[in-house]
């Protein structure tokens, strides 16, 4: 098989993953954490064996369609940070941007981040912190970059990126899925909240290379 062939092959392929992928989202998008592998196979116009043979096993599937949502929902939250308006305005705009994308997706949220929930043995409950601490973990490293990268936070500021990154993320997770759960007040109130509590050192601290930081 020479490269041409192969190539054309390895897009084909990648067209019939993105295509099984859609299929998947649309399946969850009605489920949620009921989603399975029979349901899924059924709204594709395939048998379960196929699927598998694309993704591995059911955690393959979870996988990917975790690294699907998870980029989408890491190139807005990078948008809402670097939009041109003062630093408490992009810290609202980010914690809104994560709030808004659960309430308009809980049953993709739940999929993701309670997989177990009412799920059929064998299908797709399995472990929930196998496979949403990774995309959490994810999520921190992602934004202690952004804050490593725009603020100078003097000795020791990588470390602390860190620890602000995987803060803001547990935050966020914890206070989103209790405030999803409840609706205990609204959305902009919940971000107000959010952010006054993140305010502290976040407003003191200088910004890199002259700009409008993060």
């Amino acid at each position: 098989m020479d490269t041409t062939q192969r190539t054309e092959q390895q897009r084909s392929a990648d067209r019939r993953r993105r295509e099984l992928l859609e299929a998947a989202d649309r399946v969850v998008l009605r489920d949620g954490p009921q989603a399975s592998m029979n349901a899924i196979a059924a709204e594709a116009g395939i048998t379960k064996p196929i699927l598998y043979r694309h993704f591995g096993d059911k955690s393959g599937l979870y996988a990917a369609l975790a690294k699907r949502h998870t980029d989408a929902l890491l190139n807005s939250l990078r948008a809402a940070l670097d939009a041109p308006a003062d630093r408490r305005e992009r810290v609202e705009a980010t914690l809104d941007t994560y709030l808004a994308a659960i309430e308009a997706r809980p049953q993709v949220y739940r999929f993701l981040m309670h997989p177990a929930e009412g799920s059929p043995a064998g299908e797709l409950g399995f472990d929930v912190g196998k496979h949403s601490i990774p995309l959490l973990r994810r999520m921190g490293e992602e934004l202690a970059q952004v804050i490593e990268d725009r603020l100078d936070l003097g000795p020791g500021g990588q470390q602390l990126a860190r620890v602000w990154g995987h803060g803001i993320v547990g935050m966020m997770h914890a206070a989103g899925d209790w405030w999803l759960g409840e609706r205990p007040c609204s959305r902009a109130e919940l971000v107000r909240s959010l952010a006054d509590l993140l305010w502290g050192r976040l407003a003191a601290a200088g910004d890199k290379m002259g700009g409008p930081g993060f």
